[in-house]
């Protein structure tokens, strides 16, 4: 069932506790990328144009417990001010005295910024009592932080216990947007894996090839189908305890799994290592598969150009290194033309398409990592499931 969001609940002169995901990098004590704070703008403008009192609440890094001075939110604090246009208060915990008599004095229209939640462990914990702490502060929570949902953490679901908890706008169109990839997507629905690692993505691609009419593998996960082919891969990257797994997923996939049929291969795990393109029955030993070869772009771009809705998640090659990235950024700019409705999740794959600049070209990138990848496995996410359902009757103000 479809979850209530801000849009089926009145909130005018509410305290809106609103869990938003502002874990940005960090260089200096500024933020180097807002793209996750800009992802929740229209959320927190919402709420304000119809007269809320705003308290978000978030996570940065991993404090475990500890309060970091490196990691406390107030640059993300200062950033939010410049993109809001108007003052973010800011207070140096999430519970406390301190914290009650903010809320308490907090008008409509105002936003007030509560300090790292993971500077307690309380947090990830689920503590009920620290749940209820945060829940005191308001009368309504949101949550908008879709890249946490997978996480049954006090802000994700304890919170829910207590207040009428409802789904952000972005929350809402990350939903949408994966959800209709699976259930009701334009055909042919393509998927497209990379990454390291196939033992990382087993329940991903069970849950696809079900669903999908092409899976396309590229990056160091195919490695490991390669050598199930009986290809040698030289010093690749490979899971050899997988290996009965994808001859297992191979004869279930049949013609739907594509997998390169040329590689690019280095002496060395380097940037600046000797490189050769080779097929991929031709991987010299010592040397190691760092990227796809140009006729698995072509071919790849060739199953695309038919595609209704591509899904893809994960890299092509090591992109970190400029001269293996070639694969990675080629298969950016096909989706970045195609015609296709295109979804892009996981951190690797977002990074690549910001450093092509072709990050406003696709459909939806998602803002969650693990969690895009736990909804594409078709697992339940805690952050979603505690959120209330909307009946037909449900209705907005």
């Amino acid at each position: 069932m479809a979850k209530k969001t801000v849009s089926d609940i009145s909130v005018k002169g509410k305290r809106v506790l609103v869990r938003v995901d502002l874990n940005v990098p960090l260089e200096n004590g500024e933020v180097v990328d807002d793209t996750r704070i800009r992802a929740v703008l229209p959320t927190i403008r919402y709420l304000l144009d119809r007269e809320a009192a705003v308290i978000l609440i978030s996570h940065l890094g991993r404090p475990k417990g500890l309060v970091q001075e490196d990691l406390r939110l107030d640059p993300v604090g200062r950033r939010l001010s410049e993109l809001l246009g108007q003052e973010v208060v800011k207070v140096d915990d999430c519970v406390g005295p301190e914290v009650g008599r903010a809320t308490k004095s907090l008008q409509p229209g105002q936003v007030l910024l509560l300090e790292n939640l993971r500077f307690h462990p309380e947090e990830e914990e689920n503590d009920q009592g620290f749940a209820s702490q945060l829940a005191s502060l308001a009368d309504v929570y949101v949550n908008d932080a879709f890249g946490t949902a997978h996480r049954a953490h006090a802000s994700t679901t304890g919170v829910t216990e207590y207040l009428p908890s409802v789904a952000g706008l972005l929350m809402e169109r990350e939903l949408q947007m994966l959800g209709d990839a699976l259930a009701n997507p334009t055909r042919p629905l393509v998927a497209v894996l990379g990454g390291a690692k196939v033992s990382d993505k087993i329940g991903v691609i069970r849950n696809l090839l079900s669903k999908v009419d092409l899976l396309l593998v590229g990056g160091g996960m195919a490695n490991t189908f390669l050598k199930a082919q009986g290809h040698q891969v030289g010093e690749s990257l490979v899971e050899d305890d997988s290996l009965a797994l994808a001859k297992d997923i191979l004869a279930q996939a049949g013609a739907k799994l594509v997998l390169p049929v040329d590689v690019v291969v280095a002496d060395a795990f380097a940037d600046d290592a000797n490189s050769q393109t080779v097929g991929v029955e031709q991987v010299p030993p010592g040397w190691r598969i760092l990227d796809i070869g140009p006729r698995t772009v072509g071919l790849f771009e060739d199953r695309l150009r038919s595609a209704g809705t591509v899904v893809w998640n994960g890299p092509m090659g090591v992109f970190e290194f400029p001269r293996f990235a070639a694969g990675t950024i080629a298969l950016a700019s096909s989706l970045a033309s195609a015609p296709a409705t295109t979804i892009v999740g996981g951190g690797d794959s977002i990074a690549a398409l910001q450093q092509a600049g072709l990050a406003e070209k696709m459909t939806h990138v998602s803002t969650g990592g693990g969690a895009s990848l736990e909804f594409l496995e078709g697992k339940v996410l805690p952050g979603v499931e505690a959120l209330e359902d909307r009946t037909e009757d449900a209705s907005g103000g």
